[in-house]
Formats: structure tokens, sequence, C-alpha cells
């Protein structure tokens, strides 16, 4: 069994900048991907960047490219979702997801184990 928890969610203003971080607990693998998703009202789910253990293998939607980062805390043994120049279309939950393969993950597959996720906010 996996565990995921998300923090580091809120309100900011377009433009501001937000970390999300995803610690996790239990049985993960090291060939385990690391993905975010998010979900926002009235669509459908995304995923947002994606990552990998071994070898630090990164991967990002065309919607956040350049705007967002994911990277290992080696300190905190979290996956972070650098998040910079926000926008009100950024508005949605974040979740983090693990269970799959590396392959899987680069093709967007989401796996069985989800945190409870983290608001993030951005007005205009």
């Amino acid at each position: 069994q996996v565990y995921l928890v998300e923090s580091g969610g809120g309100t900011v203003q377009a433009g501001e900048s937000l970390r999300l971080s995803c610690a996790g607990s239990g049985d993960i693998k090291d060939w385990y991907g690391m993905s975010w998703f998010r979900r926002a009202p009235g669509k459908e789910r995304e995923r947002v960047a994606g990552f990998l253990w071994s070898g630090g293998t990164t991967c990002y939607s065309d919607s956040i490219k350049d705007r967002f980062t994911i990277v290992r805390d080696h300190v905190r043994n979290t996956i972070d979702l650098q998040m910079n120049n926000l926008t009100p279309e950024d508005t949605a939950s974040y979740y983090c997801n693990t269970g799959v393969t590396g392959t899987e993950m680069l093709r967007g597959k989401a796996g069985d184990y989800w945190g409870p996720g983290t608001q993030v906010n951005v007005s205009s």
C-alpha cells in the first residue's frame, strides 16, 4: 500500500507562484513514475507533470510547460511542483499520483494511488 499527501495549495493572484509538495510513504517502488494531476470544475482531469524516481526523467503537459517544474526535494523526500506565473486557468484541485511504471507514466497513465488533493485558486 502507498500513501500520498499533498500540501502547499492556496489562493494567489495571477502572476504569482506556489510550490506544491507530495509526501509519500508505504511500499513505493523505485521504478514507479510519480505524477501531478489536476481537475478544474467542469473540466476533465489533466496530467500536468510526471517524474521518474529512477533517473529523474520529467515530462509536462503543453498547457503548463515552461511555467511549472516538477522536482524531487531530497531533504524532505518529496516530489514538488513549482508553479510560476500562475493564471486563473490554473485554478484546480491538484493531486499526486503513483503506482505505474515509468513508461506508463510517460504516456500519462494514472496509477492506483492518489493523495487527497490540495486546492489552488488563482484570481485575476
